[in-house]
């Protein structure tokens, strides 16, 4: 059971999560946030016991034990421009490399777009999701999904998954993690609106595929060359001979 005094108390933010809901179970956090009459109000967070339909890039299935890790969303209200949702998807990331690194001193790398992963496995996810009016984006989800106390994941994976336990050796507080993550969050958000440099060399450090070959699979197509960098926006440059190629998104791995 998730001790919600336990998490208030460790809570150190202006306004993300200060609006608090918890569920049992819902088909989708994300869809709960984005939809919701109810759930309107800046830097609401809504975390799920158990999500019925949770997903993660391409309405890939997400399946988490109910009441052993963290599956949340965060609701954020405001204009935003299409480049800077990216540095947000970036912040995310690292907003959980930094808890689990701070509080369980294990050594995190960030794979592009979205994974955050120890020891090549797989710790946690990320999955932006918005509602534009007049071509303007006007409400933005971030779902985050961490594996933190399950202790075993059956089934085939294209990426092994692990949790904070199972790299740790023991149980951990999911209750001081989530309030972890959300403050690293509300600090890095901040600073991407004023400058997004500090935001992607933190990123660029904790991603050791840069310099790699790679291939890249979206959908249908496949493409293959060097991960030269990311750009002023968080987007994959791909270096193919002597040509560069900006990419938005795609499921990336090492040739």
């Amino acid at each position: 059971m998730f001790k919600i005094e336990e998490f208030d108390i460790k809570l150190d933010t202006e306004y993300v999560g200060r609006n608090f809901i918890y569920c049992d179970e819902v088909e989708s956090t994300n869809s709960m946030l984005l939809g919701g009459k109810d759930t309107n109000q800046n830097g609401t967070v809504l975390l799920a016991e158990y999500q019925s339909k949770g997903r993660g890039r391409k309405e890939r299935e997400w399946i988490s034990s109910s009441g052993q890790n963290l599956t949340f969303s965060i609701l954020l209200k405001g204009e935003f421009k299409d480049q800077k949702i990216n540095l947000i998807n970036l912040s995310a990331a690292i907003a959980v490399a930094q808890s689990i690194e701070n509080l369980y001193q294990l050594n995190v790398d960030l794979k592009w777009p979205n994974d955050v992963l120890v020891q090549k496995k797989k710790i946690a996810g990320i999955l932006l999701e918005s509602v534009s009016k007049a071509n303007k984006i006007s409400k933005l989800v971030v779902g985050i999904g961490i594996n933190v106390n399950q202790p075993n994941f059956p089934g085939q994976f294209d990426i092994p998954p692990t949790s904070v336990r199972k790299e740790f050796h023991s149980l951990v507080s999911r209750e001081k993690l989530l309030s972890d993550v959300l403050n690293n969050f509300e600090t890095l958000l901040e600073l991407s609106k004023k400058s997004g440099k500090k935001i992607l060399n933190d990123w660029r450090n904790r991603c050791k595929m840069i310099g790699e070959k790679i291939k890249i699979v979206d959908d249908e197509k496949v493409k293959v060359g060097i991960f030269e960098d990311i750009d002023e926006n968080g987007f994959l440059i791909l270096k193919v001979g002597d040509k560069k190629e900006k990419i938005h998104y795609g499921d990336v791995s090492l040739r």
